[in-house]
């Protein structure tokens, strides 16, 4: 089917049946300045596709990709190796068309898959159970705090200075819809965490405390103090992990007290692909499932002792009463869990742990050779695959500078939180397997050169 099929003669005639001489005067009630009259300034106008296609391509190489370049971006998506396998599968016709599980029963093949991821990410997060996956980890996020607003019935969450900002930009935008106060402050060059911090700011009418985990320094803290201090106020604790592939080395945040874990599944299977799709990960504690948003498949025997697959909840609003779903932004990401799926189960367990390893392992020798740089110093005393530099000057000319000479240095903090100047300074670097020796040391020489 084209995408505009109709001919001229089918407008006229939808025309005359609605009883309008034009198409204009369907936009009566749009005043006339509103309206568009001519070209619009500073955009070309119609062209060929040959014409298209050689100015998108032109556009194109100016890009510099991940792959062509020593790469050391994070905070929140990481590159990683995606097994061809990977996309291979989750491209064959039974994957790639039978998205989302509307008519469920009648699609077991894609249950059983959302099962399996389920009982994956449940394991991998410490947790009782998980969803059948979410939109992504920001809007995980803000899930977790509107379902401990259900379970606590109070309306104040507390973020750790260390989350994410753009996690924190949109609880802030959906909590202007629900009235829930968040309290947030950014975080400061500091190799300590904030737990003891937040643990002193939760009082009786906190909901839930959320904390990230590595947090956006790359730092790692005990979350078993902050749970234990939450559970006291009546509270819950929300643990938020940006980079699951840390879990192969750390320990889980739902073995620390954490009541729901979210995240953001990326790292595994899906890729960069210019910021998404990606694919949110939810897991709680099995008293808390029935307030949990989102797809939740089960596993049960048909009539004849058969085993199957069913929608076991689904919450949304299109599926149950409005005033009793608990979301309605929590459709389920199939294929990018699939493809999560596909690449957890070709890594197994012990494969997850040999790549954790060797993520950190890498992370140690880039951190000990960025170190000795003039102009560099390591705020972190622990961390994953991921810590952050303080340079001698903004990051944000340094990050800069090195992209037009063709190394990807890392993320500015100034960039992450433009109204914090004191941390202008930092830059957070990721190493994960992709990265050579080669890669840090170019990394390394192009640093002391700017900096000097």
């Amino acid at each position: 089917m084209r995408y505009l099929p109709l001919t001229d003669t089918d407008r006229q005639e939808m025309l005359s049946v609605i009883g309008a001489a034009s198409i204009d005067d369907l936009f009566v009630d749009v005043p006339a300045e509103a309206r568009l009259t001519g070209t619009i300034a500073g955009l070309p106008d119609h062209a060929s596709e040959l014409a298209v296609e050689r100015h998108m391509a032109a556009l194109a190489r100016k890009n510099l990709s991940a792959g062509e370049a020593p790469f050391f971006l994070g905070a929140g998506a990481y590159r990683h190796h995606v097994p061809a396998s990977v996309d291979h599968l989750i491209q064959r016709g039974e994957f790639l068309t039978a998205y989302t599980p509307y008519q469920p029963e009648i699609a077991q093949g894609t249950l059983q898959v959302l099962f399996e991821f389920q009982t994956q990410v449940a394991r991998l997060l410490g947790c009782d159970v998980a969803n059948a996956s979410m939109y992504d980890g920001s809007t995980a996020c803000w899930e977790a705090i509107g379902m401990a607003r259900r379970i606590t019935k109070r309306g104040k969450a507390i973020l750790s200075s260390g989350l994410h900002p753009h996690y924190v930009s949109v609880a802030r935008t959906m909590a202007k819809f629900t009235g829930d106060a968040l309290a947030h402050e950014a975080p400061t060059l500091d190799a300590a965490t904030d737990i003891d911090a937040l643990i002193a700011s939760i009082d009786k009418d906190t909901s839930c405390v959320v904390v990230q985990y590595p947090d956006i320094l790359g730092r790692i803290a005990d979350l078993a103090p902050l749970a234990e201090a939450a559970h006291a106020a009546g509270a819950l604790l929300v643990a938020v992990v940006t980079e699951p592939v840390a879990l192969g080395a750390i320990k889980a945040p739902g073995h620390m007290g954490a009541d729901i874990v979210v995240g953001e599944g990326q790292s595994i299977g899906v890729g960069l692909q210019f910021g998404g799709p990606y694919l949110g990960l939810f897991a709680c504690k099995q008293k808390y499932v029935r307030q949990m948003p989102g797809r939740l498949c089960g596993e049960t025997v048909d009539a004849a002792g058969k085993r199957g697959f069913v929608l076991t909840l689904s919450t949304r609003e299109q599926h149950i009463r409005r005033e009793k779903a608990t979301s309605n932004i929590c459709t389920n990401s199939g294929l990018c869990a699939l493809a999560f799926s596909i690449h957890m189960t070709l890594l197994g367990e012990r494969g997850l742990r040999e790549l954790a390893t060797l993520n950190h392992g890498l992370a140690v020798q880039a951190a000990d050779r960025l170190g000795q740089v003039p102009g560099v110093t390591l705020l972190n005393d622990s961390f994953f695959n991921e810590f952050t530099l303080i340079l001698s000057k903004d990051a944000r000319d340094v990050v800069r500078t090195l992209a037009d000479k063709g190394v990807l240095a890392g993320v500015s903090l100034g960039r992450l939180f433009p109204q914090t100047p004191a941390i202008g300074n930092g830059l957070v670097v990721a190493v994960t397997e992709t990265v050579t020796a080669e890669d840090i040391e170019s990394l390394a020489a192009a640093l002391e050169e700017e900096l000097a």
